[in-house]
């Protein structure tokens, strides 16, 4: 059992930032999924575009309050969750980690919920507003309190709680994913429409979500970038390790805001019938976390530029 334990752990990325759930089930999970694609050669990012393919019909099942839907709803999305676990380890297992991998693997999650969303709106259109004297939803209604609840709250959520996660790998060590939109931006300058119009158009968005967490992080950016110019690409371990320290405390609430807690909400609600309820708790609880983690994690690093 220990030695399956280090083999699972060496799929991971730190066990620091990892969720209690996923340590416990997920990865686990996960390993065993990628094991048995390893074995047949598939690449990780055909794993990918699976779970995006159930992620997507697993939206499509909650187009209407029937229970055995709902409940092949959350079977689909558990296992798109579980293929999307398998992909990053399946890509550490095998050295086959790629950009495209982690575009695709950033992207997975937001078509997930596109289509959840939408398919929620559809699906509550006609239906009685609660405390309005018998007035119906309108699909237009519902798409604002979609688009307020998913673009202006959870899409924010989960690449800020994604963005922290690697800047503590980048500072502990730990090989982070972390990347500088300015790095993007040139890569993105020397490709051609013509033969590249592709990848062009995959680091056009990737180069977009890059900016929108750095744009959250200004204090972040100032320290780092005063790093980066003192000591080069590495991180000093005693400014790493102290960095780490102050805010390790945070990595909780970065779990938080990823997808178990997230989903578990939206099961709840949908098994209650009552999908409107998911809105509301992204748009507050998620929204309340959010907040208070930003204001934190830039504080400890307005404390930390009079150290360096």
């Amino acid at each position: 059992m220990g030695k399956n334990d280090d083999r699972i752990q060496a799929t991971l990325k730190s066990k620091d930032t990892e969720e209690w759930l996923d340590v416990v089930f997920t990865r686990r999970v996960g390993y065993m999924l990628a094991l048995f694609f390893e074995r047949l050669g598939v690449h990780p990012n055909m794993v990918t575009l699976l779970s995006i393919v159930l992620g997507v019909g697993a939206g499509l099942c909650w187009l209407d309050d029937g229970i055995g839907r709902t409940f092949l709803g959350i079977i689909l999305l558990v296992t798109a969750n579980l293929l999307d676990s398998t992909d990053g380890q399946l890509a550490r297992m095998t050295g086959q980690k790629t950009v495209i991998g982690r575009i695709l693997d950033g992207a997975s999650g937001d078509l997930w919920f596109i289509s959840i969303y939408l398919c929620i709106c559809f699906r509550l259109t006609g239906s009685h507003i609660p405390f309005a004297d018998g007035r119906v939803w309108r699909f237009w209604q519902l798409f604002l309190v979609a688009v307020a609840s998913g673009v202006l709250c959870h899409a924010r959520q989960a690449a800020l709680a994604d963005y922290y996660r690697n800047i503590y790998l980048k500072y502990h060590g730990d090989g982070s994913e972390l990347t500088e939109s300015g790095e993007l931006d040139r890569e993105w300058k020397t490709l051609t429409w013509r033969r590249d119009w592709l990848w062009k158009t995959m680091l056009f968005f990737y180069r977009s979500y890059t900016r929108i967490q750095e744009n959250m992080t200004p204090c972040f950016q100032t320290i780092h970038r005063t790093i980066m110019e003192k000591y080069g690409d590495t991180v000093p371990i005693e400014i790493g390790q102290g960095f780490c320290r102050r805010t390790y405390h945070l990595l909780k609430w970065t779990n938080v805001l990823t997808f178990n807690t997230r989903a578990i909400a939206l099961y709840i609600s949908l098994l209650a019938g009552m999908p409107l309820l998911y809105f509301v708790f992204e748009m507050t609880v998620m929204q309340f976390i959010f907040v208070r983690m930003r204001r934190s994690h830039e504080q400890t690093c307005r404390e930390m530029m009079c150290v360096i």
